[in-house]
């Protein structure tokens, strides 16, 4: 079975540079459609389905709006995110759109190729270089232990942070566990003090260093 992809960015050579990439990644992807602005990606996404879509954040429209809206129209398109802009902002401004992935189009090819992989297998993607500062910037890593293993979080909230991870909207979230958008938001609060972060995306990265650095986690209903 093919995997359609479809890829919307304003400049040719990046186009071309992309698919020249997919190409070389597996025999398997479908080019199902090219576009240049962010009323391609509505469009492309309604029209064909995709399985993914590349989506250049900086290009005529409103990118982060049009993601939302594909999701919406194809719920199941895994969106990869594509910045020229390394502030943390437009990373979580395109998270909370809908996009599964959110790559920086200065790094290396091969970050776009382990994105591509990341959301294939239903997680989320942070291009490293802005993972990295975001998590130097919470603490360093014997300080990050400690505090894994201090951090309590209930039921509810660790099935928040795994819905989260593999990309999900607070709307998708709630519909997920069936609560409400307003009491996902509500969680959301809970879990940035809890986690001592600032954001959604610092959620994301906090839950994955969680994960790999604590013991088994303590759990309480």
């Amino acid at each position: 079975m093919s995997i359609s992809v479809v890829v919307v960015d304003d400049h040719p050579l990046v186009v071309e540079a992309i698919l020249g990439l997919l190409h070389r990644i597996r025999s398997d992807f479908e080019i199902a459609g090219i576009g240049a602005n962010a009323g391609d990606v509505v469009d492309l996404c309604k029209r064909n389905q995709p399985h993914i879509a590349i989506v250049d954040l900086h290009m005529p429209g409103d990118s982060y709006r049009a993601i939302a809206i594909a999701i919406q129209l194809s719920p199941s398109t895994k969106i990869v995110a594509l910045s020229e802009s390394s502030g943390v902002e437009s990373a979580i401004r395109a998270l909370d759109a809908g996009a599964s992935g959110y790559v920086l189009k200065g790094n290396p090819t091969n970050e776009l190729t382990h994105a591509i992989s990341s959301v294939m297998a239903g997680d989320t993607y942070v291009t490293q270089s802005l993972a990295s500062r975001e998590i130097a910037g919470l603490r360093d890593a014997s300080l990050r232990r400690k505090a894994a293993e201090a951090v309590i979080l209930s039921i509810r909230e660790k099935q928040i942070v795994r819905l989260l991870m593999s990309g999900k909207t607070n709307k998708e979230i709630g519909r997920a566990i069936n609560i409400s958008e307003k009491t996902v938001k509500h969680y959301m609060t809970v879990l940035i003090q809890k986690l001592n972060v600032r954001n959604r995306l610092e959620v994301v990265i906090a839950a994955q260093k969680l994960h790999e650095t604590s013991a088994p986690a303590n759990i309480h209903a």
